[in-house]
């Protein structure tokens, strides 16, 4: 599609057509693709503005950066903020503190696992641990499970023992979901306290706790 044509679409009263132009977009330089995506930035369509998201992770410019922390920071939609902490990520270590700030004020499930799965990437343990930490201090049920998953990545990093003593602390959660992901988790330790810790549970009451122990042995 030739620029021109691609400058009208985006200006379409049909989104179909604005959806198009942005796609189109993909075999331009980012000095030329960034500036049409910010007009599509406000977009009504969620669908759209979660693209242009996506296409400023790709086609990274300055602008590009800061019209990303404008919709993780502005936008309403959590598909759309989850986007942009992906797109964020692509811009490198000068993401970090934006995305660690983002997971800290935003309570949304999408977003916060978005931002976790980042982290994740880049291999940063303490940044992993801080992330834990924050999940744990709410209450909703789907993050703090990821957040004891994610302690698993401790392994074998200094911060093993501090994964370990949550572990054991939550595995007294009268949470079933709670000490179910504790036991998966702390199956791959191989150290004292878990093992202690995985032999109380071993006697639990509710068979979804034991079958998950039972499970890393067989």
């Amino acid at each position: 599609m030739e620029l021109s044509e691609i400058k009208e679409c985006l200006n379409s009263p049909n989104p179909q057509y604005r959806m198009r132009a942005i796609v189109a977009l993909r075999n331009y330089e980012p000095s030329v693709v960034v500036p049409l995506l910010k007009q599509r930035i406000y977009d009504k369509e969620l669908i759209i503005r979660s693209f242009v998201a996506m296409g400023l992770g790709y086609k990274r410019t300055e602008e590009g950066f800061q019209s990303l922390i404008d919709l993780i920071g502005g936008d309403e939609d959590p598909n759309v903020k989850a986007q942009a902490a992906n797109s964020l990520a692509n811009y490198g270590q000068r993401a970090i503190p934006i995305l660690m700030d983002c997971f800290k004020q935003e309570s949304h499930w999408l977003i916060r696992e978005s931002i976790f799965a980042v982290i994740n990437e880049i291999n940063s343990p303490e940044l992993i641990l801080e992330l834990c930490l924050c999940t744990l201090e709410g209450d909703e049920l789907s993050m703090a499970l990821t957040a004891i998953n994610n302690l698993g990545q401790l392994r074998g990093t200094i911060y093993e023992n501090h994964a370990i003593k949550i572990l054991v602390e939550l595995s007294n959660s009268e949470t079933v979901e709670i000490r179910v992901q504790v036991a998966k988790t702390l199956r791959i330790f191989d150290d004292v306290k878990a093992h202690t810790a995985l032999a109380k549970l071993r006697q639990d009451t509710n068979y979804r706790v034991v079958g998950a122990i039972l499970d890393g042995i067989i």
